[in-house]
């Protein structure tokens, strides 16, 4: 071996014991994973001589792994092989949308081999229904408790009301399996998540899936400091706008605009809206007891003289209440153009100020569901429309623009 002149000559340690061992041609320190061939992901077998394999001419001395070693990392985490895949249990249920009522049905059947929670080796399990994105408690479906079984047979269907279709585009149901204990904290067993678009409306699909582990959030510590710093303002920044665009529950309202009668036909009143306020679903917990005590109050602005207020009944201690009231505005085609019908829902609390839970305005300026609900009113004149509306713990302020469409202006 020669040295230019100037350089100092450099051993690694698996060099140094290679010469002092085995004098000759240098190769690399077999690993432990060498002597227990796997199959790689192509299918073909990895052999346990690491001269055998291509990439044997172009591995260097200095302490890098073998080629085995490096698929061996790979296969073992993604392998579904894994203890982990059934290791906590498997769930089996279905899904049924159905379009007309807007509904989507979950029937949980079973689960085989859940992890034991207990000291006897059992379990206490029971399923709970949650839908994302969305606040979690107020769309929150339990199933019954089955005592001492790790393989629990529940047969129960749970329902979700007001699930438009775009709810099934961009929703995720998510299954939890959880051991119910008496005198300590219930204790999470595993979970199953499946995206609602793969369900077809008016069609019933099964699903068998394993239970798994909530997924991990990302470390801090793995993270250097600038990227820490950026990572908290995003996670500030989407915890402020998934708060300020929180769904506070469902809202079933139903529009009629008649128009006036003719000469000499009816009684000689004007023409105006019907508003229907049909139900409301899984509305966000205003009291301590897990519970609303809802009512829903109507404006149609703007309202100088302030007469334009309804409200309905109080529904004590509910997060689905029925209401089944209707209100009627006097008012002309022409001048409801200008107008934006308001629909809020209340927590009544004796004492003290009412809780404000969410709302809906509908107007010519609104957007999605709220807009095309507006449209069909107004197109559809004398028929009755209904359509459920999510709640958001905001309403959108009242636009002052002129109205975009000219059939509206000219009626």
């Amino acid at each position: 071996m020669t040295v230019r002149k100037g350089k100092k000559l450099t051993i690694s340690i698996q060099e140094h014991m290679a010469i002092d061992v085995c004098p000759g041609p240098i190769r690399p320190i077999r690993q432990i994973s060498a002597y227990f061939p796997r199959l790689s992901p192509t299918g073909e077998p990895i052999s346990p001589n690491p001269a055998a394999s291509p990439l044997a001419g172009a591995r260097g001395g200095g302490g890098t792994l073998s080629a085995a070693s490096s698929v061996d990392t790979s296969v073992d985490i993604h392998s579904s092989d894994s203890d982990d895949c059934t290791a906590l249990g498997t769930l089996e249920f279905e899904l049924r949308y159905e379009r007309a009522t807007s509904s989507l049905h979950c029937t949980i059947i079973r689960a085989k081999g859940l992890k034991p929670m207990d000291f006897n080796g059992l379990a206490d399990p029971y399923v709970k229904l949650h839908l994302l994105p969305g606040a979690s408690k107020a769309n929150k479906l339990k199933t019954k408790t089955v005592r001492n079984s790790l393989n629990p047979v529940w047969n129960e269907t749970l329902t979700y009301i007001g699930i438009t279709e775009e709810d099934m585009h961009r929703k995720t149901l998510r299954l939890s399996v959880c051991d119910e204990d008496k005198l300590t904290h219930n204790e999470f067993i595993g979970e199953s998540r499946v995206a609602l678009r793969r369900v077809k409306p008016d069609q019933t699909k099964r699903f068998y899936t394993c239970l798994e582990h909530p997924p991990p959030l990302p470390s801090p510590t793995a993270m250097g400091a600038a990227l820490r710093g950026i990572s908290c303002y995003l996670r500030e920044w989407e915890n402020e706008q998934l708060h300020s665009l929180e769904e506070r529950g469902r809202l079933l309202l139903s529009l009629q605009f008649l128009p006036p009668p003719e000469e000499g036909e009816g009684d000689g009143h004007r023409g105006g809206l019907w508003v229907g306020v049909q139900r409301c679903a899984h509305l966000a917990a205003m009291d301590v007891n897990g519970f609303s005590d809802p009512y829903v109050k109507t404006y149609l602005k703007p309202d100088v003289q302030k007469k334009s207020k309804h409200k309905t009944a109080v529904i004590k201690k509910t997060l689905n209440p029925e209401f089944n009231e209707e209100f009627f505005y006097e008012i002309s085609l022409s001048e409801l153009v200008s107008k934006t019908l308001e629909v809020t829902v209340w927590d009544y609390d004796l004492g003290r100020s009412n809780d404000f839970i969410g709302g809906v305005c509908l107007s010519c300026h609104s957007q999605g569901d709220a807009l095309r609900h507006w449209m069909d009113c107004l197109r559809n004149k004398g028929q009755k429309v209904e359509r459920w509306h999510v709640l958001t713990n905001e309403l959108p302020q009242t636009s002052h623009m002129e109205p975009q469409f000219k059939f509206l202006s000219s009626a």
